[in-house]
């Protein structure tokens, strides 16, 4: 039995993180849906992965099975028009200076908390859940604790009802985050994860490590191996 009688709508890219979340949430709510969202950056190997983890899930977890319900997909390919707004000088220096890209979109974890809030409202679900962390939040300031508690209470107050942001991983580096992985569902999980997630930002699906699929060499794949290592020495 669920030990939260809430139901919840989990942010759901088909990615490790996104993956774990959702695995925290069917072990602790009594209902989830998904949400996905999909713009020009979203590869055809991503979108239909994402379906292949639901699966995966619903298929080896009986215990989960009867509390995952219905997926959405939303296009917010909206983003890439701001995304492809230049930015001017100044802003693009400081950009670079952080290590942001030129097209980044700021807040857009916020924007896709806020999508995923007027659905929630409209299915019943209180619960949002996303794999921000703080650990590995590479200078992205819509990850941290503070900007989603404070989103928190401004969607609570917004749509005139509680809702709450449940970020699992917060305070978790990519070893413990595997950790948790096992924790929740053992071996099976781990498995799972590494053959159908996928994270690699160069959408990589050729190259089969031991922690998964991907390039190798991009900040999340480089993420994702030293973290399966530094777990297994663990």
């Amino acid at each position: 039995m669920a030990s939260d009688l809430r139901h919840a709508l989990v942010l759901f890219s088909g990615g490790q993180d996104s993956t774990v979340c959702l695995a925290h949430a069917l072990e602790r709510y009594a209902y989830v849906e998904t949400i996905g969202f999909d713009d020009s950056q979203r590869r055809p190997a991503e979108r239909e992965g994402r379906l292949k983890v639901r699966s995966q899930l619903r298929q080896q977890f009986a215990k989960w099975a009867p509390r995952l319900g219905d997926d959405h997909v939303f296009d917010l390919s909206l983003l890439d028009q701001i995304g492809g707004t230049a930015p001017t000088a100044t802003r693009e220096n400081e950009m670079n200076a952080g290590g942001l890209a030129n097209s980044f979109v700021p807040g857009r974890n916020l924007l896709f908390f806020t999508f995923a809030a007027t659905v929630a409202d409209r299915r019943g679900l209180s619960v949002l859940v996303g794999g921000m962390c703080e650990t590995d939040f590479s200078a992205y300031p819509d990850c941290r604790d503070n900007a989603l508690k404070s989103l928190q209470v401004a969607l609570s107050l917004g749509m005139d009802t509680a809702m709450m942001i449940d970020t699992p991983l917060m305070w978790l580096d990519k070893a413990e985050t595997w950790a948790l992985t096992e924790k929740l569902g053992g071996e099976a999980l781990i498995e799972l994860v590494i053959e159908h997630t996928h994270s690699c930002y160069l959408g990589d699906r050729e190259h089969r490590h031991e922690w998964g699929y991907g390039c190798g060499m991009c900040p999340s794949c480089d993420l994702r191996g030293k973290g399966y290592q530094t777990w297994l020495a663990s």
